[in-house]
């Protein structure tokens, strides 16, 4: 993880919204301290990094390039793995703190559909940039068997407080709901990058729990 890369990914998108006030830091370091606590294992620091540069991906194929890392930044601000709410939670911090950062309302709206829409991974909105976003954040699900069996093992230790049953059934119900859909990705670039070994990934996983 590069503290660097994600300073000056802040600093940046801050500069192009033309938002210079005394709490640029204080909120940059907010969201190092909330990312890095201690009982996240896969929704952390690293994990928005990705994030920043999976989207660079796409950059040229967005409309508001500005929205979606701002929803990168915020989308897992709350995340506590005992709760439902955290998406919730975490736009409610993204409205109040881009509030104070005097960013466009229009565009603090955006924001805060885009991470609400990841409480199913779902779109709340018909959105292009939505559809980018929802589909970034879900990219691990093509990774390569190695970084995909890391995650799976990352987001069991988030959820330590579940026991092995409890979790199994929990996670497969989640999974499968993704290969009941006629597409995990919703963009054709990521469809057709991701979608057969997101596909492959989760079967993978969703067998493994049968042994349980």
């Amino acid at each position: 993880m590069e503290v660097d890369f994600l300073r000056e990914n802040w600093q940046s998108l801050l500069w192009q919204l033309d938002s210079q006030t005394d709490d640029n830091r204080q909120f940059f370091e907010k969201l190092i301290l909330e990312y890095s606590s201690f009982e996240r294992h896969y929704h952390n620091l690293a994990h928005v990094q990705q994030l920043l540069k999976t989207v660079e991906e796409v950059k040229q194929n967005t409309n508001n390039y500005t929205a979606i890392l701002l929803a990168v930044w915020f989308h897992d601000y709350v995340y506590d793995p005992q709760f439902k709410d955290n998406e919730i939670e975490s736009a409610r911090y993204a409205v109040k703190f881009l509030g104070q950062l005097n960013i466009a309302e229009n565009l603090i709206g955006l924001v805060e559909k885009f991470i609400l829409s990841t409480q199913q991974h779902q779109l709340l909105i018909d959105d292009w940039d939505c559809m980018t976003f929802i589909d970034a954040d879900l990219s691990i699900l093509g990774a390569s068997t190695e970084k995909y069996w890391q995650y799976a093992f990352d987001i069991r230790r988030e959820y330590k407080h579940l026991g092995d049953r409890d979790y199994c059934q929990g996670r497969a119900k989640v999974l499968k709901n993704f290969l009941s859909r006629n597409r995990i990705y919703y963009t054709d670039y990521f469809h057709h990058k991701l979608e057969e070994r997101a596909r492959a990934n989760i079967k993978m996983e969703i067998k493994s729990y049968l042994l349980v």
